[in-house]
């Protein structure tokens, strides 16, 4: 039974070869595939970032898609190429934390890629992108069985950093997961955790900024301004109309925000 289509997630970005030596591996091996890009310009080696793009993304793909994540600041080191099915869908990644999104909101099984025959034949130190995850992918992509690939495992990495602590009653701490085109920063406050956020007055402290202002739309709010917003992924981002919250607050992913929630 023949699955795709194929997605890609990199921070290979468009200048180099990288991305289109991917897609020429994988169609060598299954020339009828589709190949979907969702993004090459992740920051490079940010793990949290690509968590939250293939997190965002994988929904609105049809089942028996295989989304192949390769953002791998640890290529050639002990860390294992995973395969993970998840809902009917199949991710192809290093063993990173890359998936933690995946794991936290899905019933799913992972397997390390050890059968080393879906590989190249000549596996690089550097680029693994080339020589084992397009390749994996383009194997599965044709109905090899995900037992083929290798062992199930119960220890992915995990990075539980991507979800906010709880400081005390009114106070969270967490951290922006992506900056967007738009400077709008991202943050791992979602919604789901924070139900009567639009009724409670709420402060965010990022930089040496503090946004007191929740915005329902970008409309309600002054060229220039600085308020927070409920994203279409459905976490509070901090934004400047016709702005960019990144340059004025001097932040970017990773940098640590705070959330207060006055319930009282």
């Amino acid at each position: 039974m023949l699955r795709g289509p194929i997605t890609l997630i990199t921070d290979f970005g468009i200048t180099d070869h990288f991305v289109g030596t991917m897609k020429g591996v994988i169609l060598g091996i299954a020339p009828r595939v589709r190949i979907v890009d969702i993004t090459h310009e992740i920051q490079p080696y940010e793990v949290n970032e690509a968590a939250f793009a293939i997190a965002q993304a994988w929904r609105y793909f049809p089942k028996g898609a295989i989304h192949v994540v390769v953002v791998d600041p640890g290529v050639g080191s002990a860390r294992r190429p995973i395969l993970c099915e998840a809902e009917g869908h199949f991710f192809i990644a290093p063993d990173n934390g890359v998936l933690s999104m995946i794991y936290d909101t899905t019933r799913h099984k992972v397997r390390v890629i050890s059968n080393e025959k879906l590989f190249l034949k000549k596996v690089s130190k550097t680029f693994h992108g080339r020589d084992v995850f397009a390749p994996s992918a383009a194997h599965l992509s044709r109905g090899l069985a995900p037992a083929k690939f290798g062992k199930a495992i119960h220890d992915p990495a995990r990075n539980f950093l991507l979800k906010p602590t709880r400081l005390s009653r009114h106070d969270w701490s967490g951290l922006v997961l992506k900056t967007d085109r738009f400077g709008n920063l991202i943050t791992n406050f979602h919604t789901d955790e924070f139900p009567d956020l639009a009724e409670r007055p709420i402060e965010l402290r990022a930089g040496l900024e503090r946004i007191t202002k929740l915005a329902a739309t970008y409309a309600e709010t002054m060229i220039g301004e600085l308020f927070a917003i409920v994203g279409s992924s459905g976490y509070i981002e901090i934004a400047v109309n016709q702005g960019s919250a990144a340059k004025m607050l001097g932040v970017g992913a990773g940098s640590p925000v705070e959330l207060k929630i006055v319930f009282d």
